[in-house]
């Protein structure tokens, strides 16, 4: 079983060994890389192109390492007591399964994402040790092992914007994904806009590039925004004239919110248009 990309997803050779390298030491997967560069993407690209069935366990800030296991409903137990419920004999009925649960029982391999895993407190990553590392869990109320039927394949992303435990990262295989070159990101784009006139694509990735070498920028745009500022030039028919030799130093992109994500950055580029036009 060996992963090779998708015909929707451009995966580099780099990333391509870090998931099998994964998959062959059936440790989980730390992605890590800029917001916007497919983090996420990668794991429902991995279940797309092994053929997998996929869990995906998005991270909250209030979100608790025991809700990736179970919950126990004691609230709903007691309010059918009161009722005469005949099931509230059994507790197993009170269980509600988490998706590492759903994981573990599965009887084919799943891949499982645990996306933004730095989104949780910090002793999120510690709490789940055992179970990722054994892939068991021990469940009080039933007095009953959960044992993984067959080992999926975790994926973890990460924004870095926490530092994940030392005892955590042992336990997995890393991988960075680096911001794609032109040369790749053009075939990314080519996977959503195979029919794009090229004349256009290079005079957009050439403004696209410039602005993420601003110095000073609060947040670079990504690859998910070139995609979503192509998308808006294509469906206004903003023919390649109007970008050709633009300089991002003189004026700002037309339709720029696609690539801008704040005000500061905003008014950056303005500045600095400002300044550049007032020196001719």
């Amino acid at each position: 079983m060996r992963f090779t990309g998708t015909s929707d997803y451009v995966a580099t050779e780099e990333l391509q060994m870090a998931v099998n390298a994964a998959i062959c030491l059936q440790k989980p997967l730390l992605i890590k890389g800029e917001p916007g560069t497919g983090k996420t993407m990668l794991a429902e690209q991995i279940s797309a192109g092994l053929g997998l069935e996929l869990i995906q366990w998005h991270i909250k800030s209030t979100t608790r390492a025991q809700q990736g296991l179970y919950e126990y409903d004691a609230v709903s137990r007691l309010r059918d007591s009161q009722l005469g419920d005949p099931k509230v004999h059994d507790i197993s009925n009170y269980i509600l399964k988490g998706k590492l649960w759903q994981a573990f029982e599965a009887d084919k391999q799943v891949v499982l994402l645990i996306d933004e895993i730095d989104k949780a407190d910090i002793e999120f990553p510690n709490d789940l040790l055992l179970e990722l590392d054994k892939m068991e869990f021990y469940v009080y109320e039933t007095r009953s092992i959960v044992k993984a039927r067959t080992r999926p394949i975790v994926i973890i992303t990460s924004n870095n914007e926490k530092e994940l435990p030392d005892a955590f990262l042992r336990r997995c295989f890393f991988h960075f994904i680096k911001f794609p070159d032109a040369v790749t990101m053009e075939k990314i784009v080519a996977v959503h806009f195979p029919d794009i006139k090229k004349e256009l694509l290079a005079q957009a990735m050439d403004i696209f590039f410039d602005v993420r070498k601003v110095p000073g920028l609060k947040k670079r745009p990504s690859t998910s925004e070139l995609i979503d500022w192509l998308k808006l030039l294509l469906a206004d028919d903003i023919p390649e004239e109007v970008l050709k030799n633009q300089d991002v130093k003189s004026a700002i992109p037309p339709l720029y919110g696609a690539l801008l994500k704040n005000e500061q950055d905003v008014h950056l580029l303005e500045k600095i248009a400002f300044m550049h036009r007032a020196k001719r």
